[in-house]
């Protein structure tokens, strides 16, 4: 996910910007694309020449969201072979990243309802295989005995769980930092998976 509190450059990322931040505080339905040309500091019909529609900026955000999950979780997986260390790096990077991004976090994460089939598809496929990458790990450390794990399947689901639901109640004005919030959590994630 990118940061959206430095304006960017060009028209398009500008709109795209504004429209995170418009979903961010009103939902995608109560956003208007007045809303977003104005945050951006443009005429409503500046989305139109940029951008197919609001649910086209929707989906984009969406799908650069969970790519960039995906590409967290493989950094992780790469960097050893201890599924216990890979587990930490994967749920410590994802936390920090919804707590430091928690807006941007909150409409990839519950926004996806409002996508065009189509874009919520490929969106969900890409989810799949972010929770496919955690099973692989918790299998592989349930294996080596690392893990001690009734259900791996369903553990992927409530360790991802942590992670998602950080976005919704974080906020940056908390008693809690996103590094403190990430570091409590890769130990919960390791208690949840018996290591």
């Amino acid at each position: 996910m990118t940061d959206t509190t430095e304006a960017p450059a060009d028209a398009k990322s500008r709109l795209l910007a504004s429209a995170a931040e418009a979903f961010g505080a009103k939902g995608f339905h109560g956003t208007t694309t007045r809303d977003i040309a104005a945050r951006a500091g443009m005429s409503p019909a500046a989305v139109y020449v940029h951008h197919k529609s609001k649910e086209d900026l929707l989906y984009l955000i969406a799908l650069e969201g969970h790519r960039h999950v995906a590409r967290l979780f493989t950094e992780q997986i790469a960097a050893t072979d201890d599924p216990a260390q890979q587990l930490a790096g994967m749920i410590r990077a994802f936390v920090l990243e919804y707590a430091v991004n928690h807006t941007l976090g909150r409409i990839v994460s519950y926004e996806l309802a409002s996508l065009a089939p189509e874009h919520r598809a490929e969106v969900l496929a890409i989810r799949r295989e972010v929770i496919t990458m955690v099973r692989t790990v918790l299998h592989a450390g349930n294996a080596s005995g690392a893990f001690d794990i009734d259900h791996p399947d369903m553990t992927s689901i409530a360790v991802l769980s942590l992670g998602i639901d950080v976005a919704r109640w974080f906020r940056d004005e908390g008693r809690f930092t996103p590094e403190a919030i990430a570091d409590h959590y890769c130990r919960l994630a390791l208690r949840m998976v018996g290591a």
